[in-house]
């Protein structure tokens, strides 16, 4: 990257200094941004506007502090499949869109087929949430649970 202007699909030092603005404070002012990564405002909003059409930039929103909000509990479950046939993936995949306890859902190369990140307020609240809701998903085989004792970095709240 050479500081050149940025072709369609493709960033240069500006634009990743834009994002890395941008992660580090989501609300700064266009003339604030502008000025961070060196650029005047005019050119910056036009490569704002361009990473945020592109899909370099998905959006903004407001970081939460879930132990303010009584969620601290952290658990991942491990999910594993009886068939993983795409459309058994695919079924299983818009289920588990509809559990609002599940923060994150990836699909792993392991043993078991998913490895899901639960927030909820306690032990016994993730219990019926994986009882009732995660182990009735489609295609659940068997789960097996890790509880979080400590969160030293987390980038998503």
């Amino acid at each position: 990257m050479n500081g050149k202007t940025a072709l369609h699909g493709e960033i240069d030092v500006f634009d990743s200094r834009i994002i890395g603005a941008l992660r580090e404070d989501g609300r700064m002012s266009v003339t604030e941004l502008a000025r961070r990564v060196g650029l005047s405002k005019t050119p910056c909003q036009v490569r704002l506007r361009r990473l945020i059409e592109e899909g370099y930039i998905r959006g903004f929103r407001a970081v939460i502090d879930p132990a303010k909000l009584g969620l601290d509990h952290v658990a991942f479950a491990e999910v594993k499949l009886s068939d993983t046939r795409e459309t058994a993936l695919d079924e299983f995949r818009r289920a588990v869109l509809k559990i609002p306890e599940v923060e994150e859902c990836h699909m792993i190369a392991s043993n078991f087929d998913y490895l899901l990140k639960v927030r909820t307020a306690d032990i016994r609240r993730y219990r019926i949430v994986l009882g009732e809701r995660i182990s009735s998903l489609p295609h659940v085989a068997s789960t097996s649970t890790f509880v979080a004792m400590e969160t030293i970095r987390d980038t998503t709240t």
